[in-house]
C-alpha cells in the first residue's frame, strides 16, 4: 500500500488542479491522469537538479561523499558532507525508528556544514539501507546489532577523514541509539548529544498527557482539552488516546507543518528517485514493528547511569513527544565527565530542524570546542 502512495499522491494533487484545464482538450480520463503526472514529474527533475546545483559542496577542502558501504554484513547507505575536511565530524543518529534523515536534511544541515562535516546513515533497515538489502535482514534489527553498526561506521570514519574521534549526535530514537553507542564505546566520541532525548520510555506518555493539559489550558484551546479529557490519561486500551496526544503534540509544537515540508524536500532531494521515496516510508513501518517493542522496555535503568564522556541535552522547550521535564531529569541524574541540559526556547520535539539555527549555535558553542582540529 505504501509503494502505492506516492504515485497516487502526485497525480492526485496535480488534478486537482490541472483536471479542469486538461478535460477543454477533450482528453479521456486515464490521459489526463498521465499528461498530468509526466508534467509534475518534469517539474520535480526540474528541482531536484537546481537543488543539486544550489546545495552542491563547492569548496575546495569540502567533501561530498554518498555511497554503500558494508557495516555489520550488509550495505548501509551514508553520506558525508562538509566544507572543510580538517572540521570535526559529527555522526547524526535518525529518529524515528527508520525515519532516516538523509532523503531531506540536506537543505536542514546545510548551515552546519561551514563547522561540522556531517555524516547521515540510513540505519539497519531504513530508507536506502533497507533498498538495498533482501527483506531477510527483519530479523537482525534489534537495538544491540545497531548499536554494533554504529560503532563500527564511527571506527570507518576515524580512519577515513583522519579523525581520533567524532561527535555523535541522537534524535528521539537516536537518543537511544545514541546512549547505547557512547556506553559501549565512549573512547571513539568528543561527547554525547542528545535532542528529543528519551529517558523513560513507560512514562512519556503520562508525563506528555499531563503537559498537554496544561499547554491547551494556558492557550484556552477547548478542542484539545475536550478530547484529552474524552480519552483521559494513559495507558490506553487502544490506539485512540495515544492518537488524540500525537494530533496535538503535533499541533501545539507545529510539527505538521514541518512533516509536510520534510515530505516536500524529500521528493525534490538531488539523484532521489520515487522508489527511494518509498523505501524511506516503508522502512518506517518495518523499523517501529521491531523496535518499538524493545524500546518501550527501557527505562532509566538502562539509558541512565554512568558514562565516561561528556554528555549534552539540547531539547525544544516544548517537547510532548518525548517529554522535556524527563529529558532533564535524565541530565540531572546521570554521571559523566561533563554535562548540560539546554532547552530552546519555541522549540519542540523536533528543535534540531525547525530551530536549527539554534541548535547550532550549542552545538558550536559548547561541544565543537571539545574536538581538536587536525
Amino acid at each position: 500500500m505504501r509503494r502505492l502512495l506516492v504515485g497516487w499522491l502526485l497525480v492526485s494533487v496535480f488534478n486537482a488542479a490541472a483536471a479542469p484545464l486538461l478535460a477543454q482538450g477533450g482528453q479521456s480520463q486515464p490521459e489526463q491522469d498521465r499528461a498530468a503526472l509526466d508534467k509534475l514529474l518534469a517539474a520535480m527533475a526540474f528541482l531536484r537538479d537546481r537543488n543539486a546545483r544550489d546545495y552542491a559542496i563547492t569548496s575546495p577542502n569540502g567533501i561530498d561523499d554518498a555511497r554503500y558501504v558494508e557495516i555489520g554484513g550488509i550495505q548501509q547507505w551514508v553520506t558525508i558532507r562538509g566544507e572543510d575536511r580538517k572540521n570535526p565530524v559529527v555522526l547524526f543518529l535518525h529518529g524515528g525508528p527508520g525515519d532516516a534523515t538523509n532523503p531531506w536534511a540536506y537543505a536542514v544541515f546545510r548551515p552546519w556544514h561551514k563547522y561540522f562535516t556531517v555524516v547521515q546513515w540510513d540505519q539497519r533497515g531504513a530508507a536506502r539501507t533497507l533498498g538495498g538489502n533482501a527483506r531477510s535482514l527483519v530479523e537482525t534489527i534489534t537495538i544491540d546489532r545497531m548499536a554494533q553498526d554504529g560503532i563500527e561506521l564511527a571506527q570507518m570514519l576515524c580512519r577515513l577523514l583522519g579523525q581520533d574521534k567524532i561527535i555523535l549526535v541522537g534524535h528521539s530514537w537516536g537518543s537511544i541509539l545514541g546512549v547505547f553507542m557512547a556506553k559501549a564505546r565512549p573512547d571513539l566520541f568528543y561527547a554525547f548529544v542528545g535532542t528529543g532525548q528519551v529517558a523513560d520510555e513507560g512514562s512519556n506518555y503520562t508525563v506528555a498527557y499531563r503537559g498537554l493539559l496544561a499547554k491547551a489550558a494556558a492557550l484556552g484551546e477547548q478542542g484539545a482539552i475536550r478530547e484529552l479529557r474524552e480519552v483521559g490519561p494513559p495507558p490506553y486500551p487502544d490506539g485512540r488516546g495515544y492518537a488524540i496526544q500525537r494530533k496535538w503534540s503535533n499541533f501545539f509544537e507545529g510539527a505538521d507543518v514541518f512533516i509536510g515540508a520534510m515530505f516536500g524536500l524529500a521528493l525534490m532531494a538531488p539523484s532521489q528517485t520515487l522508489r527511494d521515496v518509498n523505501d524511506w516510508l516503508d522502512g518506517q513501518s518495518l523499523s517501529a514493528e521491531r523496535l518499538v517493542p524493545q524500546t518501550s522496555k527501557l527505562g532509566p535503568g538502562q539509558l541512565g547511569g554512568d558514562f565516561a564522556l561528556p554528555i549534552f541535552v539540547i531539547q525544544g522547550a516544548d517537547d510532548f513527544t518525548t517529554p522535556t521535564p524527563l529529558a532533564k531529569s535524565f541530565v540531572d541524574s546521570i554521571r559523566a565527565p561533563r554535562k548540560a541540559f539546554v532547552t530552546i526556547e519555541g522549540g519542540g520535539h523536533f528543535a534540531v530542524f525547525m530551530r536549527s539555527s539554534v541548535f547550532l549555535h550549542e552545538l558550536v558553542s559548547r561541544v565543537r570546542p571539545l574536538a581538536k582540529r587536525r
